[in-house]
């Protein structure tokens, strides 16, 4: 069997969400949605606080996609391919999809929390589902195959909430 080193796993494992029962991808997804939520919400009155949510959220996509292509080959190594503790590419994907909301979808508590819970359960069905080209990158070995059909998740939900919110 192959090691990983617990700060790889750390990192791959979105400390320790993957390893969490049922649905470890879901679990994966949680960091980004409650730390921007935490964020859009208590500074609300702040015009700074979307650059401190997109900073993080940025933070979030660096550091968990750096995770996945750094180690990914070694997690399936020692796991499988694309394995299900390996939820960095979740938390990643699903930064994508927060940084392509509309700032004026943050404008009051409620329609926070609501488009937050939108950009979650929208990334979470992309995610799933895998249409194409997403479910076409799980042909791709090692820490690239592990993150870019999240990448594409993300990047679809985030178009389908723009479509929305231009449709508003």
């Amino acid at each position: 069997m192959n090691t990983i080193s617990p700060t790889a796993e750390r990192f791959l494992t979105t400390f320790g969400l993957g390893h969490l029962k049922p649905a470890s991808g879901t679990w994966g997804s949680l960091p980004p949605v409650v730390v921007g939520g935490l964020v859009m919400l208590i500074g609300a009155s702040n015009p700074a606080t979307r650059s401190v949510y997109d900073v993080l959220m940025i933070l979030c996509f660096v550091v968990f996609s750096w995770a996945c292509v750094a180690w990914g080959t070694d997690a399936e190594a020692r796991w499988k391919k694309d394995p299900g503790q390996v939820v960095a590419d979740e938390t990643a994907g699903q930064a994508v999809t927060l940084l392509m909301i509309p700032g004026a979808m943050f404008e009051t508590t409620q329609s926070t929390i609501l488009v937050l819970i939108g950009a979650f359960l929208l990334f979470r069905a992309f995610d799933i589902l895998k249409p194409w080209p997403a479910g076409a990158m799980q042909g791709i070995r090692g820490g690239w195959g592990i993150l870019l059909d999240d990448w594409i998740a993300g990047l679809m939900a985030g178009i389908v909430i723009w479509i929305v919110y231009l449709a508003m």
